[in-house]
């Protein structure tokens, strides 16, 4: 089945679990000139699913999750437009990136994906240094030539060969966390699946190695990537950024060692 308007479509798709706090907010941005938007939901306890069907019926469970890459991979199949633009529940389309995108489907080219800039907030501060901005990531592109690669976490969308990767106007909002130790728990989540994957592929490492990485990270994104024009925020970026880091090499580390 595909839709058929004599014009470019566009769906909308999501992966999403426990997302009440901030889904209707993103796809507000979206329900009054998309064609279609798809969610598909890996086990959610709280509003989401109530929230979600406000906006769609395309509302769809899988919670024999499988990884972001091939979860965004299933959510896929069940997009019937020309074209599909991914959202985080987390981010919000702002009118000037919306006019870009609808010029980007008038112009409906083919072999072309759409990389939009993502401007994150942190603490609710907008970060506009320490590696977070400008944040260049493939989220629009023809649902027939393209999809998300197999990784298990920082999946991303699969470049073709011969395939022309244009950038758009305006910023793809992104209200990251608030809590601090909420977001360490993802953050911790996020290592541990870096981990797994990197040990079932046979990479090593060390604890000497790990320090360095987490060092690195801070001096990267303090420094080489000017963290510190954020201020207190763009210090405290820095050294989670460092924690990270350190979880992930640490978690790999205990291992290979088991």
């Amino acid at each position: 089945m595909s839709i058929s308007t004599g014009k470019p479509t566009l769906g909308v798709a999501l992966i999403v679990k426990n997302e009440a706090k901030h889904l209707a907010a993103c796809l507000d941005t979206v329900k009054d000139w998309v064609d279609e938007i798809i969610i598909l939901d890996s086990g959610s306890t709280d509003e989401t699913e109530t929230i979600a069907r406000r906006y769609t019926d395309n509302f769809y469970v899988n919670t024999q999750w499988p990884g972001f890459g091939k979860q965004r991979q299933l959510a896929q199949q069940y997009v019937n437009s020309d074209y599909v633009l991914w959202l985080d529940a987390d981010e919000r389309i702002t009118p000037e990136l919306k006019q870009s995108i609808q010029n980007a489907l008038q112009a409906n080219q083919h072999n072309v994906v759409y990389s939009i800039n993502r401007l994150s907030t942190a603490f609710g501060k907008f970060i506009r240094h320490a590696g977070w901005h400008p944040d260049w990531i493939v989220r629009l592109y023809r649902s027939q030539e393209t999809h998300y690669n197999d990784v298990q976490v920082h999946e991303s969308v699969i470049i073709p060969s011969g395939c022309q990767v244009i950038k758009i106007v305006g910023d793809l909002e992104h209200y990251t966390f608030d809590d601090f130790f909420e977001f360490q728990k993802k953050q911790s989540k996020y290592a541990e699946l870096w981990a797994k994957e990197k040990h079932l592929q046979g990479k090593k490492t060390s604890i000497a190695s790990a320090i360095g990485h987490a060092v690195f990270s801070f001096i990267r994104t303090y420094f080489i990537k000017r963290g510190f024009l954020d201020g207190k925020h763009g210090f405290i970026i820095a050294c989670i950024n460092a924690q990270y880091v350190l979880n992930k090499y640490i978690g790999l580390y205990l291992k290979q060692n088991k």
